[in-house]
């Protein structure tokens, strides 16, 4: 089957909703924040911990398994999910990302782009049917349109090329996708100018998607100007179909985007600053490795009921990353996607129980203290 989304209930004074997504790998929860597994896995986790979390849906890329092991090797493997172990659904993006930002190994023309691998240098071409043919192969729950990123800042002129690339691109992904057990997302872009974003926007939605992106946001822009752009482009899209913001993983941004409408978040963020031992709390973030944790033998986070905080020290956890540990990486990662879970059920109760603003008043009183 491919996806169904549902609204649930709509906040009285907010674009926020609650809803819930169907797919053929069971039923996620929205608002909902995807942890990111690039290649086929999210770093340090197994399957088996990602659900144990109540991880609902994850992120791969299609860029970086088509350059290793190869969307062909997968396929032959039985498709992603049963390549890597996990029965929960997966979203694929299509690469347009890595082609933003690995710029300088590219060459971008209507035809596609062309690029050296960042692996071994070896040349390639993926066009936007080629990127089809990847995410079937891959046999992805949820596929994305090819697009093209504009960096920030960028001119008009740029950002408007690109976005109308986007546009002839998403036509040719959806002409040459045929899989019946996966939907297309199509990608809003349009940098940081309204009028391109809504007519980007507009564009999209006559080609009718399952559901849209929105692309090209937090790649250096100031948090206001993102707000802005959400609040002038979500409206444009279509009520009844899911709407994702792409490569957004910090709480309060999270919380902005949901009070805009917005269903789906992503980020390397909770996973990548886990492994660096920065770590989230409902105080803020907390940098383990300072020497003030040295003989701190409380809980990382006392209101945390995750296996890391039920068991481990302060004390404990910093000699780990202080000496390099692998375990070090695992139980930071462990509290990291229990945080955004905790946090993402919170605030589908909250629109449940509509208080969300109250919510959102509270929890970033305590987080940005």
């Amino acid at each position: 089957m491919t996806i169904k989304f549902e609204v649930v209930k709509e906040c009285k004074k907010t674009r926020a909703r609650l809803g819930k997504l169907y797919t053929s790998r069971g039923v996620i929860d929205t608002p909902v924040f995807m942890p990111v597994g690039t290649q086929a896995t999210v770093k340090a986790m197994t399957p088996r911990e990602l659900e144990d979390l109540s991880i609902q849906i994850i992120l791969s890329n299609s860029y970086h398994l088509f350059l290793r092991p190869g969307h062909n090797l997968i396929t032959e493997a039985g498709g992603l999910h049963k390549f890597m172990g996990w029965k929960g659904a997966i979203l694929t993006d299509s690469g347009g990302f890595q082609v933003f930002s690995l710029e300088k190994l590219n060459k971008i023309t209507d035809e596609g782009v062309s690029f050296n691998s960042h692996i071994d240098g070896s040349k390639h071409f993926i066009s936007p049917e080629k990127a089809m043919e990847i995410q079937m192969a891959l046999d992805s729950d949820i596929a994305m349109a090819f697009d093209e990123c504009t960096p920030y800042p960028a001119g008009k002129y740029q950002v408007e090329t690109a976005a109308q690339r986007t546009i002839q691109w998403a036509r040719r992904c959806k002409e040459a996708h045929h899989s019946s057990s996966q939907s297309l997302f199509g990608i809003v872009q349009g940098g940081v100018f309204e009028d391109l974003r809504i007519e980007n926007a507009n564009k999209l939605v006559e080609l009718d998607f399952p559901g849209y992106a929105i692309g090209g946001l937090s790649v250096g822009e100031p948090k206001s100007l993102m707000y802005e752009i959400l609040d002038c482009t979500v409206p444009c899209l279509p009520n009844n179909k899911p709407r994702y913001l792409m490569g957004v993983g910090a709480p309060q941004s999270i919380l902005e985007g949901i009070i805009r409408g917005i269903d789906m978040f992503d980020c390397v963020l909770p996973t990548r600053n886990a492994r660096n031992g920065s770590l989230l709390t409902l105080s803020g973030k907390l940098s383990i490795t300072n020497a003030k944790y040295k003989n701190d033998f409380t809980p990382l986070d006392n209101k945390c009921q995750c296996y890391t905080c039920r068991n481990f020290s302060r004390a404990y956890l910093r000699h780990l990353y202080m000496s390099n540990e692998i375990l070090a990486s695992i139980l930071g990662t462990i509290h990291n996607l229990y945080f955004m879970s905790s946090l993402m059920k919170n605030i589908r109760l909250a629109l449940l129980e509509d208080r969300l603003l109250e919510f959102k008043e509270e929890f970033l009183s305590n987080f940005l203290s």
